[in-house]
């Protein structure tokens, strides 16, 4: 199999317009959208639209979806994204779990593997475990694999691809784990924290598309014809029923086996200016309580994950709800969105545990709305979001 690394053969989306044209065509799924729409859309000219959809066409990434009806003249063609056109993994490390999952262009899942993992355990195995499972997970795959996106327990250094002194697996610190995985893989490889990871899903799950408050506008491009003015913008599409609406700012709280927070603030990530933001598990609220695995006493990670071991979840969710409350005063956010497996096991019980504590009711608490494999899928969107045009919402991603 030929892997490509990230952008190599795709030159067409060097260009931050065909981006935005791009992102266009993901939102409207089937049904497709017509270059008048995306003229109207971008603020680009209808000629510079043409060129840059003749292109992406040309490099397989879209393609006709028939004609529609117009007011006057003759029924439009429309156009739609070809979604396995182009795939990413995204790669979740847990500390006894390795997920793999292979990911279109339109965020779908088409393939995973799970395996048991021993995060703690000899490096050199874990990173041999990552390797084959992504091996076997591309067998037969399609030629155009983007890259690689891995979610792990922190703390990391986002920038350098490098974790610190990983909470309960002290081995990982100044493992190149970003820069080895590429060397192995051939790939393109982003590393972050399975928070993060996790909170960037959330936060593109409804992609709203380009215009006011959704993603860029049109850059100047000599090839494309530059922008007229940034007029229209589509409106973000409703959520489906039942559905959390996707906040521009909010915390993700992530309960499995740890604890921490995935912030995202404006509609991109935080990460802090050593990209260590989100350590959410290791606040000391008992200055005389039990010893932390990161060193300290007292951490809401070692009280919460304690009450679980105890089967109190009543109190594991009051525990979070203090952490939740210290979160929402410092930050003033109206989300708090909760994930994780021990969380998914009992979810009335934490979304009305924390809620109680939080005690406002202008904060919305509850279950994040996530796929299958939260970490793993928004992991896949770190190599992703990009080409989208989403590069704000990944708050910049570290690259091999």
């Amino acid at each position: 199999m030929k892997w490509s690394n990230a952008g190599a053969n795709l030159p067409v989306l060097r260009s931050h317009n065909a981006a935005l044209v791009l992102d266009l065509l993901r939102a409207a799924d089937e049904d497709g959208i017509s270059r008048l729409e995306l003229a109207e859309r971008t603020g680009l000219t209808p000629q510079a639209v043409s060129k840059i959809t003749a292109r992406l066409r040309a490099d397989g990434l879209a393609t006709e979806a028939g004609r529609r009806a117009s007011t006057g003249g003759k029924p439009r063609t429309v156009l739609r994204l070809v979604p396995s056109a182009a795939h990413a993994v995204g790669l979740h490390l847990d500390r006894d779990e390795l997920t793999a999952v292979l990911v279109d262009l339109a965020g779908t899942v088409v393939a995973s593997r799970t395996r048991a993992l021993d995060l703690a355990g000899a490096v050199p195995d874990v990173m041999s475990a990552a390797t084959g499972e992504v091996r076997a997970l591309l067998a037969g795959a399609p030629e155009r694999v983007l890259g690689v996106g891995v979610g792990m327990p922190g703390p990391l250094d986002h920038w350098s691809g490098v974790p610190g002194r990983v909470t309960g697996a002290p081995g990982w610190v100044g493992v190149p784990l970003r820069d080895e995985l590429a060397e192995r893989l051939g790939l393109l490889v982003v590393l972050d924290k399975d928070t993060n990871a996790a909170a960037l899903a959330i936060a593109l799950r409804e992609r709203p598309g380009v215009g006011p408050g959704g993603g860029s506008g049109p850059a100047p491009d000599p090839r494309d014809g530059g922008p007229v003015s940034a007029v229209g913008g589509s409106a973000p599409s409703a959520p489906a029923p039942g559905a959390t609406a996707t906040p521009g700012s909010f915390a993700y709280l992530h309960l499995g086996t740890g604890l921490g927070a995935g912030l995202v603030i404006g509609g991109a990530v935080h990460r802090g200016a050593r990209t260590g933001a989100g350590e959410f598990g290791h606040q000391v609220v008992r200055l005389d309580g039990p010893v932390c695995p990161c060193g300290n006493r007292g951490c809401i990670e070692v009280l919460c994950l304690a009450a679980v071991a105890r089967g109190e979840l009543g109190e594991a969710a009051r525990i979070l709800g203090i952490g939740a409350a210290n979160l929402v005063r410092l930050l003033d956010v109206d989300q708090v969105l909760l994930g994780g497996r021990t969380v998914l096991a009992d979810v009335e019980t934490f979304v009305r545990g924390v809620r109680a504590v939080v005690g406002d009711g202008a904060v919305h608490v509850a279950l994040a709305e996530t796929g299958a494999y939260p970490v793993a899928e928004g992991a896949a969107q770190l190599v992703l979001a990009p080409l989208f045009g989403r590069m704000e919402a990944t708050g910049s991603a570290n690259r091999a």
